[in-house]
């Protein structure tokens, strides 16, 4: 609880004292080694605790609402990076950043979105909003909300697909661009047999005309049974774990992912 505590009142002069950062994870195209885009990261190094987890930070910045002005910081960071990568001639690549849900419910969320892309000067089609499964507890809010981002020509990802409130009635209805697999399908295939599962994803996300991306590829076999049931783009360690701005800017220049996985990485 005193921990908690401490985390809380942290977070409120994290950003002030620039102890957050983002790292960069590839998305690949498996047919050419190629890398097509990036997957945006927070991380939070405090000079006391040393690196804060999301998955414990988050949560609090969720429950005390700090979740908005963190939120914001990222996508600024994100939409920025990218841009300037972009005018050094690297790229054009596409920059996903998870989106809480009540950041999504936020009804100044879309004006921050305009924002953030006419002050960065970054094309709408180069960002792209990763949200969870959860926003379709109300279909209809979710919907509208949806569709004003695609007005915008932002991109929109389900993340985590597989763990949580989807069915094909619901994702047929959504103005939606990609779906991703959740790393704990893909962990399985080295233990179980959850390729039925896996596989009917796949066949689902190609039927409704959207991309599928797999997440937390770390395994050759993984990457194979993928690619032989028509997933072709993917992240994870089998290509690179997520690195530092200026670390990612190499392997934009090189684009050779398979290499880069032995580069130093955060």
């Amino acid at each position: 609880m005193k921990r908690k505590m401490d985390i809380e009142n942290q977070l409120k002069r994290a950003i002030d004292k620039n102890q957050f950062s983002l790292v960069y994870q590839p998305k690949v195209n498996f047919q050419t080694n190629k890398m097509i885009g990036m997957e945006a990261l927070l991380r939070w190094e405090h000079p006391e605790y040393g690196w804060v987890s999301p998955a414990e930070f988050i949560p609090i910045a969720e429950e005390t609402g700090q979740i908005e002005a963190i939120g914001k910081w990222v996508l600024e960071t994100a939409c920025k990076q990218n841009k300037v990568w972009q005018q050094q001639g690297l790229g054009p690549l596409s920059v996903s950043v998870n989106v809480s849900v009540l950041q999504f419910q936020n009804g100044k969320f879309l004006k921050t979105v305009k924002t953030v892309l006419e002050e960065s000067k970054l094309d709408a089609q180069f960002l792209e909003l990763e949200i969870t499964e959860s926003i379709m507890q109300n279909i209809k809010e979710s919907r509208d909300i949806l569709t004003q981002f695609k007005k915008l020509g932002v991109k929109i990802s389900i993340d985590d697909f597989g763990t949580g409130y989807s069915s094909l009635h619901i994702l047929s209805k959504l103005p939606i661009d990609t779906i991703k697999i959740d790393k704990s399908f893909i962990d399985e295939l080295d233990q179980l047999d959850r390729s039925p599962i896996i596989k009917a994803i796949i066949d689902l996300s190609l039927n409704l005309n959207l991309s599928i991306v797999a997440e937390g590829i770390e395994t050759v076999n993984q990457l194979e049974f993928l690619q032989a049931n028509g997933c072709m783009i993917g992240q994870g360690y089998l290509f690179s774990k997520p690195v530092k701005a200026n670390e990612f800017e190499q392997l934009i220049r090189t684009n050779d992912v398979r290499n880069f996985e032995k580069q130093p990485s955060l």
